[in-house]
């Protein structure tokens, strides 16, 4: 095969393991470097004994993930305050053609901020196993254990995913429904219409990266109470706010000048809203394509 036939090829795969790839790491840029290191391993590779490239792909993409969650983790010392994963941001109205192997299926942002309180093993084995149907045969090699003891790792996950994570209502309309009286209720500082939008257990996490000198600025908050008291003090933001889909869900998008000031991805159920993950890193929301979000107002 040559290396422009290989190429097509590989483009062919490109979204399937961008979407593996971002599960895995919850950071679209290191999906992009995860995706871009597998090419590499495959155009040095002996293409002529590879049967099944697409499932070549999916483990090399996982292999390489595996490593790059171990190593973030060896260089953390301390453990990781209150991180939000990078979202994927789309038009309500439409969803980018680019953006939709991202979209389907989607996991939301309350999903993959359980995902990161996983051991990469774990991660791994439930991903390809549960997401993406990969057999355990294949993803045992990846971790060094056997199909039994990977079972076990996907197993483990999975009981915690399921004890975390809350289950969304897949309706958009009955989700816009709740979103559009949250930000009413925010923009008019209607403290008792935001509570009662809210699920008296709700958590919010933001995250807005760090000041110079290191120090934190994220937060968790918990309580339908404490939460729309957050929500009364950014009133003024809110009125810069839009709805848009995040993650496949419908959220929140706040910009500034046609920058984004914030992304807020929300998780409804049972019509009130369990939780709220923003992300409000500058440095981050910067590498944001939200190019889908121009074009649609275009």
């Amino acid at each position: 095969m040559d290396e422009n036939d290989l190429a097509r090829q590989f483009e062919e795969h490109r979204g399937h393991l961008r979407a593996v790839a971002y599960r895995m790491l919850g950071s679209l840029s290191e999906a992009d470097d995860a995706v871009q290191e597998t090419w590499l391993k495959l155009s040095r590779s002996e293409t002529e004994d590879i049967r099944n490239l697409g499932g070549w792909l999916t483990t090399v993409v996982g292999r390489v993930c595996l490593n790059m969650l171990r190593s973030r983790t060896a260089r953390r010392e301390e453990p990781m305050d209150t991180y939000v994963p990078d979202p994927v941001v789309s038009p309500l109205e439409r969803i980018d053609p680019e953006q939709e192997v991202l979209q389907a299926d989607s996991v939301g942002l309350a999903l993959l901020v359980i995902l990161e309180t996983l051991e990469p093993a774990e991660r791994l084995a439930f991903v390809l196993h549960d997401m993406f149907a990969v057999p355990f045969d294949d993803i045992a090699p990846i971790v060094g254990r056997s199909s039994a003891a990977t079972r076990q790792l996907a197993s483990r996950a999975r009981r915690r995913v399921q004890g975390s994570a809350p289950t969304p209502d897949p309706d958009i309309g009955r989700q816009k429904k709740v979103l559009d009286a949250f930000l009413a209720a925010a923009r008019g500082g209607d403290f008792e219409a935001l509570v009662a939008v809210l699920d008296p257990d709700v958590v919010l996490r933001a995250d807005a990266g760090a000041l110079v000198g290191g120090a934190a600025v994220s937060k968790l908050v918990r309580g339908a109470e404490a939460v729309a008291g957050q929500a009364v003090m950014f009133r003024s933001v809110a009125v810069s706010s839009r709805l848009v889909l995040v993650n496949g869900a419908v959220g929140v998008v706040t910009l500034l000048d046609g920058k984004p000031m914030g992304v807020m991805g929300v998780t409804v159920a049972d019509g009130r809203i369990v939780a709220v993950d923003i992300l409000a890193d500058p440095e981050r929301l910067a590498r944001l394509d939200l190019s889908a979000l121009e074009a649609a107002e275009s």
